[in-house]
């Protein structure tokens, strides 16, 4: 069981204090993955307050199938997928990294992504296909495997596999077309 998951049992067992360190651990990693696919910084926030009620709430509904990190992916996309359903003419095309501050004014994009090379890589990765943009964070900013991939997008693991592919080749010819070369896609 893995640090998160511990914070979680903890919580269960009527410490506060775990719950506050599993949104220490994960807000930073959320807020971009929620604010990626909903491209509007506010709703992102709503979408990650309302996961974090979703974890405190359903309480004995994590089983341990799957890691706690993947459980908590899995809410929060379910979480923006809905708000996009409900909100279909309202989205934003808001640029992440004009809207994205931690609660202490601290840029979440510099410290999150410290190179130009990243800064770079995310750029190019709002341009695509919302499923691309997600396989591609899930993969290089949070380390998902592909099973925990098709977990929280609801695939298979070889649907994974392409779209990880596809999503690979779509990001190289946007990052050509902007003159950036990127060694590692």
């Amino acid at each position: 069981m893995g640090r998160d998951a511990d914070c979680y049992r903890r919580y269960l067992d009527g410490d506060d204090d775990g719950l506050r360190e599993i949104i220490d651990i994960y807000y930073n990693g959320l807020i971009l993955f929620i604010n990626g696919i909903v491209k509007d910084q506010s709703a992102a926030e709503d979408i990650l307050e309302d996961t974090f009620v979703k974890l405190a709430v359903r309480k004995y509904e994590y089983n341990g199938k799957a890691s706690f990190k993947t459980w908590l992916y899995t809410i929060a996309r379910n979480s923006a997928i809905n708000y996009l359903k409900r909100n279909r003419n309202r989205i934003s095309d808001q640029p992440v990294e004009e809207y994205i501050m931690l609660s202490d004014g601290t840029d979440v994009e510099k410290e999150f992504l410290r190179t130009e090379q990243n800064t770079e890589l995310r750029r190019a990765m709002e341009k695509l296909k919302p499923d691309y943009y997600q396989v591609l964070y899930l993969a290089y900013f949070e380390d998902m495997d592909i099973e925990n991939t098709a977990r929280i997008m609801g695939r298979t693991k070889r649907q994974i596999s392409n779209l990880l592919y596809n999503a690979k080749s779509s990001l190289r010819s946007v990052m050509e077309k902007a003159g950036f070369q990127y060694e590692n896609i």
